[in-house]
C-alpha cells in the first residue's frame, strides 16, 4: 500500500494519476469527507493534507489513529500510516494549495473541494483552480457568508468568459460555498430545544422534523406531510442504546412506507411536520439611541414616580403664583422656575404670599438636584447595557445554556434566536467572535470558563430547560455536561463529540446513569460532510437532519436522465429506506436557479414555486425537478454514482 505522497515544489504531476474528487483540507472536515466520498458514493479520492511534523515520542499525547493513514491526533500530529482499503483516498502532502499543487492533483479531476479552517487560503486556492481548470466543480468551505455569496458569481462568471461554450447553467461547471457551522447549526440547536423540530434551513427554504412520542393502542402518529423515520426501539429505554449498534426492525428506520409505520407499534417516529420560505433575512437591530429608546428602559419606576411628583408640585406653585399675584400665567409660570433653580432675586419687600411661595419653590428645587442625578445616572446606564455583556436575570427559567461561542456555538445562537428561544451563553475568551452577536441580540453571558466552580451556576443552569455544548474540547464538553447532571440530574444535554466511539460509550452511560433525562451527542464534521460531498457530486443539497446518530439529506434532483423517477408516479418513485419525493418544483425550466429560487423573464410571472405532498399518481416528467428525502447511500444508487448502484433494479 502507498503511503502519502510528499509533492516537491518542482513536480507538477503525481505518480499514479489522481482522483475524480480532490478534498484540500487540514482538520476533521477533511477526512470526514474523504471517507464519504469513497464509502458512500464510491469515488476514487485524493486527500490533500499539510506534511506531517513528527514531534518527540515524549512530547505530547498520543497520536489517534484511524481508518486511513495517519490521522491528527489533538496537537495535530500524525501517528504510523496503516493498511488501507480498497476505496482508500490517495494521500498528498502539500504545505500550501499553490498553483503547483493544484495543477498536479486537480487534473483530470470532477470536482475539488477546499476545507481549510483558514477562509483566505480557501479563497487564494479557488480562485487558482478556477483560472487553470475553468470546467472544475468547486466546493469551498468558507464562514463569511457574504464572502461565499460574492465568491460564487465571481467563479462562475470567471468559468464562462474563459470558455463560453460552458454555459451559465451547466452544473459540473458550478461553484458551490458551503459553511460547516451553517450546516450543523439548525441541527445542534433544534436538539436542544424540547418539542422543537429539527430544522433544515438554506437558501430561504425551512424545513422542519419534529419527533413524535409512541401512539397509543388503536392510535396512529400523526405523519404530518410524511413519515421520515422510525425511531430505534430502544430511543425510549433508559437502558437502552442508540440505534447505531441496533439493526432490523428493532433499530432505527429512515424512509419507512406506510405499511411499516402501521406495524410499528409502541414506536416513536420523525415526521414532516413544516415547510414554510422564510424570506429574506431580518435585518440587523438599528442601533441604541436616546429616540430609539422607551423612557421605561431609562428611568426605573422609582424614579418615575419621584419625577412625576416634582412636576406637580412645580404646576402646583405656579398655580398659587399666578393666583396671588395676577400675573399673566406664563409670568407666573417663569418667576417660579427662575426660583426652582435658583437664580432668581430674593423677594426682599414683595408680599407675604410671594415670599412663601418663593422659599417652597427653593425647597422643590432642592428635592429635584438628587432625582436629576439619578436619572442621569440610569440613562447612562441604559445606553450602557448595549455596549457591554448583560448578565442573566434572577429570575429566568427554562432557557438553553450554550458553552462556548465559536464558528459553531455563534451560529447555534442565531438559530436559537431566530426560534425565539431563551438562552444563556457562557464563554471563556473574551474575544470570541460569538460575543458581538451576544451582544447585539442582548443575550446575556457569563465569562468564564465552564469548569470552574460557580460558573455554570452563574448561567442558572440548576432552572435551565437543556444545556447545549459546542466547545471545540471533548472533554471540556463532557466534564460540563457531568457537573450540569449532578445539579439537575433531569436536564436535557446535547453534546458536541467528535468521536463517534466515544460519543457512543458516553450517551450509554448518561442514560443508564439519568433514565429520566435526554442525552444527545452530535459530531459538526459528520453533520456537514455529507453536504459537502453531495456538493460535490454535483447537486443541489438543502441540509442535513440528524435522526439518532444517521443523517437524512435533502436534496434538489431534476428528473431527467434518472430512469428510477423519470415516467413513474410519485408512489412508484418511493423507494423505502433509501429515497421519497417530499415536494415538486413547479417553476418553469428557464426560471429555475440551484437554490430554488425562480429568475422569472422580463414580463412573465412567477411561478407558484413548490408544492408539498404532490398527488401520489403525479407521473414525473423529465422536465420535472423535485425535492427528495434521501439517505446517503440513497442517493448515491438514486444517481448512478456507483458500478454497484447502477445494475440494482
Amino acid at each position: 500500500m502507498l503511503g502519502p505522497v510528499q509533492i516537491p515544489q518542482q513536480v507538477l504531476q503525481v505518480p499514479g494519476g489522481t482522483g475524480r474528487m480532490v478534498v484540500c483540507g487540514d482538520d476533521g472536515l477533511a477526512r470526514r469527507l474523504a471517507a464519504e466520498l469513497a464509502e458512500v458514493y464510491g469515488e476514487r479520492v485524493t486527500l490533500v493534507v499539510p506534511p506531517a511534523s513528527e514531534p518527540p515520542l515524549a512530547v505530547g499525547p498520543p497520536a489517534r489513529r484511524g481508518r486511513w493513514g495517519r490521522v491528527p491526533s489533538a496537537d495535530g500530529s500524525r501517528g504510523p500510516a496503516q493498511a488501507r482499503p480498497p476505496r482508500e483516498p490517495r494521500i498528498v502532502e502539500a504545505a500550501e494549495p499553490d498553483e503547483e499543487v493544484l495543477a498536479a492533483v486537480a487534473a483530470g479531476a470532477a470536482a475539488l473541494a477546499l476545507v481549510y479552517e483558514d477562509d483566505d487560503r480557501n479563497v487564494r486556492a479557488a480562485l487558482v483552480a478556477r483560472r487553470l481548470y475553468p470546467r472544475l466543480r468547486l466546493v469551498i468551505r468558507l464562514y463569511n457568508r457574504k464572502l461565499g455569496e460574492h465568491l460564487e458569481d465571481l467563479l462562475d462568471q470567471a468559468a464562462i468568459v474563459a470558455e463560453p461554450e460552458i454555459g451559465p447553467r451547466v452544473r459540473d461547471s458550478a461553484t458551490t460555498v458551503l459553511s460547516d457551522a451553517d450546516t450543523a447549526a439548525p441541527a445542534l440547536a433544534a436538539s436542544a430545544v424540547a418539542g422543537t423540530s429539527k430544522v433544515v434551513q438554506a437558501d430561504g427554504l425551512l424545513l422542519r422534523a419534529v419527533e413524535r412520542p409512541p401512539p397509543g393502542r388503536g392510535e396512529r402518529a400523526d405523519p404530518g406531510l410524511c413519515t421520515l423515520a422510525l425511531l430505534s426501539a430502544t430511543s425510549t429505554d433508559p437502558a437502552g442504546s442508540e440505534s447505531s449498534v441496533l439493526g432490523g426492525e428493532r433499530g432505527l428506520q429512515l424512509l419507512p412506507d406506510d405499511r411499516a409505520v402501521a406495524a410499528a407499534t409502541g414506536r416513536a417516529t420523525v415526521a414532516l411536520e413544516t415547510v414554510a420560505h422564510t424570506g429574506p433575512a431580518q435585518p440587523a437591530p438599528p442601533r441604541l439611541s436616546a429616540a430609539s429608546l422607551p423612557v421605561a428602559s431609562l428611568f426605573s419606576r422609582r424614579l418615575r414616580w419621584s419625577l412625576a411628583g416634582i412636576a406637580a408640585a412645580v404646576t402646583a406653585l405656579a398655580v398659587a403664583s399666578w393666583v396671588t399675584t395676577g400675573d399673566h400665567p406664563l409670568h407666573a409660570a417663569y418667576v417660579t422656575l427662575l426660583d426652582l433653580f435658583a437664580i432668581n432675586e430674593p423677594a426682599v419687600g414683595a408680599t407675604t404670599q410671594r415670599q412663601v411661595l418663593q422659599i417652597l419653590t427653593g425647597f422643590a428645587g432642592l428635592l429635584l438636584l438628587p432625582v436629576l442625578v439619578a436619572a442621569a445616572i440610569e440613562a447612562l446606564g441604559a445606553f450602557r447595557t448595549a455596549t457591554v455583556l448583560r448578565r442573566p436575570p434572577r429570575g429566568l427559567s427554562g432557557h438553553v445554556v450554550l458553552l462556548g461561542l465559536g464558528k459553531i456555538g455563534t451560529r447555534v445562537l442565531a438559530r436559537l434566536r431566530e426560534l425565539e428561544i431563551p438562552v444563556v451563553c457562557v464563554e471563556s475568551d473574551p474575544r470570541a467572535r460569538g460575543l458581538a452577536l451576544a451582544r447585539r441580540l442582548r443575550v446575556p453571558v457569563v465569562v468564564g470558563d465552564v469548569t470552574d466552580e460557580g460558573v455554570l451556576e452563574a448561567a442558572r443552569v440548576h432552572r435551565a430547560h437543556a444545556l447545549l455544548a459546542v466547545t471545540s474540547s471533548d472533554t471540556t464538553n463532557l466534564e460540563a455536561a457531568l457537573y450540569a447532571r449532578g445539579v439537575k440530574p433531569d436536564l436535557r444535554v446535547v453534546m458536541r463529540l467528535y468521536e463517534d466511539d466515544f460519543a457512543t460509550a458516553v450517551y450509554r452511560t448518561l442514560r443508564a446513569a439519568h433514565p429520566g433525562a435526554l442525552t444527545r451527542s452530535r459530531s459538526v464534521t459528520h453533520l456537514a460532510a455529507p453536504a459537502f460531498a453531495g456538493a460535490m457530486m454535483g447537486r443541489q443539497i438543502l441540509g442535513a437532519i440528524a435522526v439518532e446518530r444517521r443523517v437524512l439529506l435533502f436534496a434538489v434532483v431534476d428528473v431527467a436522465g434518472h430512469p428510477r423517477l423519470e415516467g413513474r408516479t410519485v408512489t412508484e418513485a418511493f423507494r423505502p429506506g433509501a429515497w421519497r419525493v417530499v415536494a415538486l418544483d413547479t417553476a418553469a425550466p428557464a426560471e429555475r436557479r440551484p437554490d430554488l429560487a425562480t429568475v422569472p423573464r422580463e414580463g412573465s410571472v412567477p411561478g407558484p414555486g413548490l408544492v408539498w405532498q404532490p398527488h401520489p399518481g403525479y407521473v414525473l416528467k423529465a422536465e420535472d425537478r423535485v425535492v427528495l428525502a434521501a439517505t446517503r447511500r440513497g442517493l448515491a444508487e438514486l444517481l448512478g454514482r456507483t458500478g454497484a448502484s447502477a445494475s440494482r433494479p
